[in-house]
């Protein structure tokens, strides 16, 4: 296993980590609603509070935060470890949000029926090299209704002015990332734990006959009982997945090969995100055990957007 250092813990399930020009990392704390800035010697202190379930979270070309916000999860927590079940009772409904890291002002840019879409469960987002971003939505389970939502893959413009569902169906997806050159989009789907690649054809457009089934084209499926989570991109193109169950980042090659795999103590190990002079520090997020982590990676990752 990887040497890791404790950056921070007591965290309320953390994902979709950014890091900052400053050296900090600015998180999401999914169960209580909250974003929160990270130090690197530890030290917390929050950004806003938007409520519901804030999940991906990426920065844009104005300096804002956007953040994906899935409207709430019910929890379990147990043996030192905390895991979302379910639609939350209090389910505020799916949006996309936008916050001002200096005064916490949070917008919402996007929510369900703007446009003619439905928005349920907004998972993770990316930025591309025109100002608009992709994002997933990751859908709801209701036990009480035994329902699972169907749901799609999204592209809108920064400034609140467009949203389209490009994929749809999609596998409830999770992770979304570009690769390099933007010519393609990938997105981890999480139950069917496959990897899914998309040529992207013009900005927010992908091409509707790249697979057997559709636009999606199938990259990588691990073997056993795993889920994939978010993903973060090598500067080579390589496309890294947290992966649950196995417990770790599963690092995939353009072409659908297992390049490695980063065992994490986690089961619930859930998004990477890349800072550093080199972009060889890699912040992890244990979720389940609350702590965000840091490790020396083999190969830079790739630089954002914003």
């Amino acid at each position: 296993m990887a040497e890791f250092e404790l950056v921070a813990d007591g965290l309320r399930f953390p994902e979709g980590p950014v890091a900052m020009p400053d050296g900090s990392i600015v998180l999401v704390e999914i169960e209580p609603g909250r974003i929160t800035r990270v130090w690197p010697d530890g030290r917390k202190e929050t950004v806003a509070e938007p409520g519901g379930g804030p999940n991906g979270l990426a920065m844009g070309p104005d300096g804002k935060l956007y953040c994906c916000n899935n409207g709430g999860f019910d929890w379990n927590e147990s043996n030192g470890m905390l895991a979302p079940h379910g639609i939350a009772s209090d389910y505020t409904g799916g949006r996309i949000e936008r916050i001002d890291p200096d005064t916490g002002a949070v917008e919402i840019l996007y929510q369900s029926g703007d446009h003619g879409v439905t928005l349920r469960g907004p998972n993770d987002i990316v930025f591309d090299a025109h100002g608009g971003f992709w994002f997933t939505d990751h859908g709801k389970v209701d036990y009480d209704k035994r329902c699972h939502d169907v749901v799609g893959i999204f592209y809108a413009k920064a400034d609140g002015s467009f949203i389209e569902e490009v994929v749809f169906p999609s596998n409830n997806p999770n992770g979304v990332g570009l690769s390099p050159d933007g010519s393609a989009l990938y997105a981890a789907e999480t139950y069917t734990c496959r990897l899914m690649k998309f040529n992207v054809t013009t900005p927010g457009k992908v091409a509707p006959d790249a697979g057997p089934g559709g636009p999606g084209i199938p990259l990588y499926r691990p073997a056993g009982y795993k889920f994939f989570d978010s993903l973060g991109m090598e500067e080579s193109g390589n496309i890294c997945v947290a992966t649950i169950g196995e417990s770790g980042i599963s690092v995939i090659s353009p072409t659908g090969e297992l390049v490695e795999f980063v065992a994490t103590p986690d089961i619930f190990t859930t998004n990477i995100c890349f800072g550093g002079e080199d972009m060889r520090d890699a912040y992890i997020t244990l979720s389940g055990t609350g702590k965000l982590v840091k490790t020396r990676w083999a190969r830079p990752g790739l630089k954002l957007q914003y």
